[in-house]
């Protein structure tokens, strides 16, 4: 929050904290007025009653007028500190001793309220995020000892009990794990992990015990960096925010002229014309009232609140939010571009549809097709034998030998069986004119003993999330959508029409991605990118915003992205949307009743309808109101 024109300062904070002071004054403050109204006779004297007020203001007058004299020194004169010190001051000058307590009585209760509701939002994000556990249990000179997380080395082994939340980025060691990932990503759901996958910081061992090799120092874990950005995001300001710090600076000094003017002017009309009379308590009064009403406090706290408030309400989301610019900027998108592959699409191959022929039945094709790719590393060859595997085939021992970019030829049982791309099957002399392949789909094909068996087909299909997330963006009036994708034209074609998206483009590079976005943005669209984040990172960075998928792993999308979606969620775009739009909505609302409210209230004080209390009153009031309407969106449900 901005370091000046600002309800959050330091020293007063600490002050508004200490509600001794505020008991010691209140008490003294209702005994006064107690005494004063029944007429005690000890109480009469004018000395006395000073004195009782001046103690009585003490405890909290002192903190806001250090605080306004250190700003003084700091060249910002012009802040509420120095108002309200003016306006209580000025109280005392004319004898209004119990006003003069009151006016920074409510100042300091306001800011105390204020302050809870900035730590409550402010809580919301670290309770969310700071899950970082104490300590690691690493696996040293033959048994697990337990050290803090900075201490242990990448490579070193550490172990996570049941229950327990993990300390370090690494690799499971484990054949299989569960884990509960909804600190990070927001997911419900626990998270199954295979051997070898990757496992973050920050999320939770559901079932057994597991054991990890660190990949990543404590300070470079996913959760720290997930923390690094949330902290960093405040500090990047929405352009309401910027404005607000703008218009502080004209609007105290032109706020002190005007009440200067309020008690000069009438002064000098009275020089002028017998008709009018002029008191100079009287004008001082409204001119201090005037004062006290116009501080700018609702203004100055509940739009930084209400960003704030917004990105820890997205953050419960998985959705990172890397500052109130971006919170701001994604209201504006006209046009979403998704990547193809591990955006929309899973990113990995899944059969189909199997054709056999000329007498070999499914089982035969694919027992030999799976055999002969089983020692392939190729993501289709893992394919197939996940999808035998999945219908109960058993893998036989296989002689293979691999010709990149065609097939393979192996020798199964004494069979000679090939499997490949057509082309491949033509060099061989094996017709597969049977076949009856689809452009959008890749063809594997099988021959045995020189004789066609059939063929998979295989394609990366679409999340089963992509649907929804196509859906939701329509319904909130975004149907300007796009795919591009490094992937052929039919595949891209036939993922766009899947889902309803008209504008499909394959067949691109990175650099040619990075010109269409360009183009967009020149025929004045505002675009929002989403991508997986690998090789997007140029994508990312041209877009008005740039959104990473999943990219809770990756440094280039952390990098790159203006938002990160910890999940694979692409409804989370929609999500991300609704979320930006409802704060802005709020911090409208805010700007418009806080003003509104201001200007009448300012009125009735200039014409002398309206008493220093009914000041000190609209003035916490209003900041109370626009604090607490901030606060709405944490309670709010986008899904």
């Amino acid at each position: 929050m901005a370091q000046h024109n600002t309800c959050s300062h330091s020293h007063c904070h600490h002050a508004a904290t200490n509600w001794w002071c505020v008991a010691l004054s209140f008490t003294m403050l209702i005994a006064g007025l107690v005494m004063n109204y029944c007429h005690i006779n000890w109480f009469q004297p004018q000395a006395t009653r000073l004195a009782w007020f001046i103690v009585a203001y003490l405890p909290v007058g002192f903190p806001v007028i250090s605080e306004a004299w250190e700003n003084i020194r700091q060249k910002d004169i012009f802040n509420e500190f120095t108002l309200m010190t003016i306006a209580s001051i000025g109280a005392f000058a004319i004898g209004e001793y119990p006003e003069a307590v009151a006016v920074m009585l409510f100042y300091i209760v306001g800011e105390t309220l204020q302050h809870h509701a900035v730590d409550r939002a402010t809580n919301n994000i670290a309770q969310l995020l700071d899950v970082r556990p104490e300590h690691a249990t690493v696996m040293r000179n033959g048994k697990y000892t337990q050290v803090p997380p900075a201490e242990v080395a990448v490579g070193e082994t550490i172990e996570i009990r049941a229950g327990e939340r993990v300390p370090l980025d690494g690799t499971l060691i484990d054949e299989d794990a569960l884990l509960d990932t909804s600190a990070l990503t927001g997911e419900s759901i626990p998270r199954h992990i295979a051997k070898g996958g990757e496992v973050l910081a920050g999320m939770l061992a559901t079932g057994s015990t597991l054991h990890l090799h660190t990949t990543r120092p404590h300070s470079e874990s996913a959760l720290s960096r997930i923390l690094k950005i949330v902290n960093e995001a405040s500090s990047r300001k929405a352009p309401a925010e910027l404005f607000i710090r703008r218009f502080a600076r004209v609007y105290t000094p032109a706020v002190i002229l005007l009440a200067l003017l309020i008690i000069i002017v009438p002064a000098i009309v009275s020089a002028f014309t017998t008709a009018f009379h002029y008191t100079f308590s009287d004008w001082l009064y409204r001119g201090l009232v005037f004062l006290v009403i116009s501080c700018p406090c609702a203004l100055v706290i509940s739009i930084p609140l209400g960003y704030f408030a917004g990105i820890g309400r997205a953050s419960r989301y998985g959705i990172l939010f890397k500052g109130g610019n971006y919170l701001y900027a994604i209201t504006k998108g006209d046009c979403v571009i998704f990547d193809k592959t591990g955006t929309l699409t899973s990113g990995q191959f899944n059969v189909t549809n199997v054709q056999h022929c000329n007498g070999f039945d499914k089982t035969t094709l694919l027992t030999m097709l799976a055999s002969a790719e089983s020692h392939s590393t190729h993501p289709i060859a893992k394919a197939i034998v996940a999808y035998a595997s999945h219908h109960g085939i058993t893998i036989h021992p296989a002689q293979t030998d691999e010709k990149p970019g065609y097939g393979i030829e192996a020798i199964i049982n004494q069979h000679k069986v090939l499997a490949g791309n057509i082309p491949f099957m033509q060099n061989n002399g094996i017709d597969t004119t049977d076949i009856k392949s689809d452009t959008a789909v890749t063809t594997v094909v099988c021959a045995i003993d020189g004789k066609l068996a059939g063929a998979i087909m295989l394609a990366d299909t679409p999340k089963e999330d992509s649907h929804k997330a196509i859906m939701k963006l329509k319904q909130i009036g975004l149907d300007n959508l796009h795919i591009l994708s490094g992937d052929k034209q039919e595949v891209t074609t036939a993922i766009g029409n899947t889902l309803g998206i008209t504008n499909a483009i394959g067949g691109l590079l990175p650099s040619e991605k990075a010109k269409y976005v360009e183009t967009m943005a020149q025929a004045d669209h505002n675009v929002i990118f989403v991508g997986d984040g690998m090789n997007d990172a140029p994508v990312l960075a041209l877009s008005n915003v740039g959104i990473a998928m999943g990219g809770l792993g990756s440094d280039a999308a952390i990098e790159s992205a203006d938002v990160v979606i910890q999940t694979d969620s692409p409804s989370r775009v929609a999500t991300a949307i609704q979320i930006g739009r409802s704060t802005s909505n709020i911090v409208k609302q805010n700007i418009i009743g806080a003003v509104g409210i201001k200007i009448i209230i300012l009125l009735a004080g200039a014409m002398g309808c309206v008493s220093l209390w009914a000041a000190v009153f609209a003035d916490v009031g209003v900041a109370m109101l626009a604090v607490l309407n901030s606060m709405r969106i944490l309670g709010k449900n986008f899904n």
